[in-house]
């Protein structure tokens, strides 16, 4: 098996989590971590074993010793980091959001196929064991036709005021930040076209979202009614409804390990299904997949996948008036349109 080299691009938690993940994943090679401070950097690598530290994501970028990078930075920083990588031959695996406006994600996209490399939005929570078997169960009709879907993302940050996520000039809000899962979890269930996007949301101190509600109404008749938020917690259970039955998940909607099939005149039918580590695992599986095969996107989570979500979000933030230095050449996407 070709072993796929890695870097990471920043120093912080979510960062942590995929060095753990790369650790354990066969056919990866967790090679070098970059950060702005060489400290951070040696001291990153010290608690992961990763013997190449920079103090520079240019000079980790200009390295030949990477094949793919993960960008692990804050929202805004995913689309310049990511293209300054591309234009240097290696493929990319950016966190979610994968950028902050369409227009932004059009230039990557623009970047991957200009420089003929491999990009991915890191969506892990579609390549979850449960998240493949939950879709399984409702396209195999046991539900019947879906009618509503449930859920809500909500997480409380109030001790961290100087958090990025609050920061307008990196892409902060609830939406971006965690809503994009609640809209992912939807798009993953529904074939139908969408017909209406609402929303209402407070707005903290910085302008960003920290509470929205956004209902979406598709041409089936169907409804989703999600929810994000930052200085709020609410269950995060998830709910699909169907005309013959519905399913709740017992832990994250988005990625669940474990859901149970409620079927009108049937015993519930609970489904079990693990991560193969901390979750991250099968999105290192499938970009080292995508390489050895020579693709430029994956088939679970294509470009256009993203493009998707991230114009829902363009709608979504129109409607509640949150708007960020980076949407002054941002052509809006008309609200409905996929």
């Amino acid at each position: 098996m070709e072993t796929i080299r890695w870097g990471i691009i920043g120093a912080g938690g979510i960062a942590e989590r995929f060095a753990e993940a790369c650790k354990n994943t066969p056919g990866a090679s967790l090679e070098a971590i970059a950060s702005r401070n060489l400290e951070k950097a040696n001291a990153f690598g010290d608690k992961f074993g990763i013997e190449h530290r920079f103090g520079s994501y240019e000079a980790m970028a200009q390295w030949d010793g990477i094949d793919a990078a993960y960008v692990a930075t804050p929202h805004a920083t995913h689309g310049p980091f990511a293209m300054l990588f591309m234009n240097h031959g290696k493929a990319i695996l950016s966190e979610k959001p994968i950028s902050v406006n369409c227009t932004e994600l059009q230039k990557m996209i623009d970047s991957a196929t200009e420089n003929k490399v491999f990009m991915m939005e890191a969506m892990w929570a579609r390549l979850a064991p449960g998240t493949i078997k939950l879709l399984e169960v409702v396209k195999s009709g046991v539900i019947g036709e879906v009618k509503g879907i449930q859920a809500a993302f909500c997480y409380d940050m109030s001790d961290e005021p100087d958090h990025h996520a609050f920061n307008p000039l990196y892409g902060g809000g609830s939406v971006l930040d965690v809503g994009c899962y609640a809209l992912s979890f939807a798009s993953w269930l529904m074939d139908s076209p969408i017909a209406n996007i609402s929303a209402e949301a407070e707005l903290g101190v910085t302008g960003v979202d920290v509470h929205c509600c956004m209902l979406i109404k598709y041409e089936s008749g169907a409804i989703a009614s999600l929810t994000s938020a930052m200085l709020l917690r609410k269950p995060g259970d998830g709910y699909v409804f169907g005309d013959k039955g519905y399913i709740k998940t017992t832990d994250r909607f988005y990625a669940p390990q474990e859901f149970t099939v409620f079927v009108d005149g049937q015993e519930p039918q609970v489904y079990k299904c693990p991560f193969l580590g901390n979750g991250f695992e099968e999105q290192i599986l499938e970009v080292n997949r995508c390489l050895r095969e020579g693709k430029l996107e994956s088939d679970m989570i294509p470009h256009a996948q993203s493009m998707k979500i991230m114009g829902q979000m363009d709608d979504i933030r129109k409607i509640i008036g949150v708007k960020y230095p980076q949407d002054m050449d941002c052509a809006w996407t008309p609200v409905g349109t996929e």
